[in-house]
């Protein structure tokens, strides 16, 4: 069994898409998976906690754990709830899953790198979280490091940079701007990007490129470690603008105002550094920020 908490968000629920085609998967998570995204059915759905307090019970021998749920909201203040959700909940899986040797791929976030000043290769004096959000998944990369040198089980940290795909809607401010610019275009509106949007460098990577880094580490459980999960090429949030536009065949842009809001809590560019991933073996190639569009579009 493959149990895969946040099930119900746009990543989990990829996964279980991709992977309930050919293994037994659990969904644990607040809401029911298949309700949430009625393209998946008859996956079973475990509350979180009920998950965390029943672990030694219904875990078995060669199960496995995708830990991808998470408070995501880089706008939420709240350190109860990001501590909480973020590193206390993740701190218990770590222990029981270590406890019981069950290897465990769980999200972390390109967050951790803050302004990207400092590289963007998986070591801590590259590391300059900006908001909250990002200082609790450093922190619980910080406590899995810890233990790096004596590991009972297989853990792998997937520092996502930009994803985006099929099934994010439910997101809301939250969703990737492609998915956003695409039900602009969609609704007949014009595209909305921040004054110096040319200048904003993402790394985007489709959620069909992060399944696969998550399935070739599920087939290597003799891998351990923290892995950017992003494609190693950055494009400014003008060329995705430029990319939907194309396929709607139809140019109507908007430029707003940057929110004051986000001023020295914005990301201003990101770019993955593979090196640890390509040396861990993962060869394939990552879709085009063109190719990743023209699929959702």
């Amino acid at each position: 069994m493959i149990y895969i908490t946040g099930g119900a968000g746009f990543i989990g629920s990829r996964i279980i898409h991709d992977l309930s085609r050919y293994h037994d998967v659990t969904s644990v998570d607040f809401i029911d998976t298949c309700n949430l995204h009625n393209d998946i059915k008859g996956i079973n759905t475990l509350n979180p906690y009920d998950f965390i307090d029943k672990f030694e019970k219904i875990i078995e021998n060669g199960d496995q754990v995708l830990h991808q749920g998470a408070c995501s909201d880089t706008m939420n203040y709240d350190p109860n709830t990001m501590i909480n959700l973020n590193f206390n909940y993740s701190k218990h899986l770590f222990d029981k899953c270590q406890s019981l040797k069950i290897p465990l791929i769980y999200a972390s976030s390109a967050a951790v790198y803050g302004d990207g000043k400092k590289g963007f290769a998986e070591k801590e004096e590259c590391e300059n979280p900006l908001n909250l959000y990002a200082r609790s998944k450093k922190l619980f990369d910080d406590y899995v490091r810890c233990f790096e040198n004596n590991l009972e089980s297989q853990v792998v940290g997937l520092r996502y940079f930009n994803v985006y795909g099929k099934g994010e809607g439910h997101k809301g401010r939250m969703s990737s701007t492609i998915h956003q610019f695409n039900q602009q275009m969609t609704r007949g509106e014009a595209i909305k990007v921040f004054e110096g949007s040319e200048n904003f460098l993402r790394d985007f990577i489709s959620v069909i490129d992060v399944i696969n880094v998550v399935k070739y580490f599920l087939k290597n459980p003799g891998k351990s470690g923290i892995f950017n999960c992003g494609t190693g090429k950055s494009r400014s949030f003008m060329d995705v603008a430029n990319g939907v536009m194309k396929l709607h065949k139809r140019k109507n842009i908007e430029i707003i105002d940057f929110p004051s809001s986000l001023k020295d809590k914005y990301q201003e560019f990101t770019q993955a550094d593979l090196s640890s991933l390509r040396a861990a073996g993962f060869k394939d190639k990552f879709l085009s920020l063109e190719e990743g569009i023209e699929k959702i579009v």
